[in-house]
């Protein structure tokens, strides 16, 4: 009796290209103008609760809420969740743009991503020294396939997290003022 081999074929697809005209004009622009500065500006509404509106341009409402250990309605991501989603939404951004420069085609692009809060501190009920503000640790698991090597794939999520402009604010102090208007 024959046995017969099954070999199975996954095909991949490439993620949907960037465009390459105008990743490079957007390049030529930057190097023309350096030190440019923009203004990105958001606004928060609450709408009860902990449940808020937030309006970017001429975008849909993203709403955030918070899960219901922390009184929320459980109806959309809470603030660190978001932060964090940013920080993994840039690297994205930065790994896909700097493969499309470097001629490599993605099939797979997802990142995990980790941060570590203690949440006891948020109502200013401890002492800061005993459970620190904010999330603590950050921790990203890249999965990326594509065309090119391991060590190169590496090579992109380094250099993404080197310029990524949410990294560097999150590993970086930032100039914040919060007052009454």
């Amino acid at each position: 009796m024959s046995e017969t081999n099954t070999v199975t074929t996954t095909i991949k697809t490439p993620l949907r290209p960037l465009d390459r005209e105008g990743l490079e004009n957007l390049v030529t622009k930057a190097k023309q103008n350096p030190t440019e500065v923009k203004t990105l500006k958001v606004k928060t509404v609450c709408e009860g609760k902990f449940r808020n509106l937030n309006y970017a341009r001429d975008l849909p409402v993203q709403v955030v809420d918070e899960p219901p250990g922390l009184l929320g309605e459980n109806t959309a991501q809470n603030p660190s969740e978001i932060l964090l989603s940013a920080l993994g939404s840039c690297l994205s951004v930065g790994i896909h743009a700097n493969a499309r420069a470097r001629g490599i085609e993605l099939t797979k692009l997802e990142l995990e991503l980790e941060g570590d809060i203690n949440i006891t501190s948020v109502w200013g009920i401890n002492d800061s020294s005993q459970a620190p503000l904010g999330i603590t640790d950050v921790r990203i698991k890249a999965h990326i396939e594509g065309d090119a090597s391991q060590e190169e794939l590496a090579k992109l999520v380094d250099h993404a997290n080197q310029w990524s402009p949410i990294s560097n604010t999150v590993r970086n102090p930032v100039n914040l003022e919060v007052k009454l208007a």
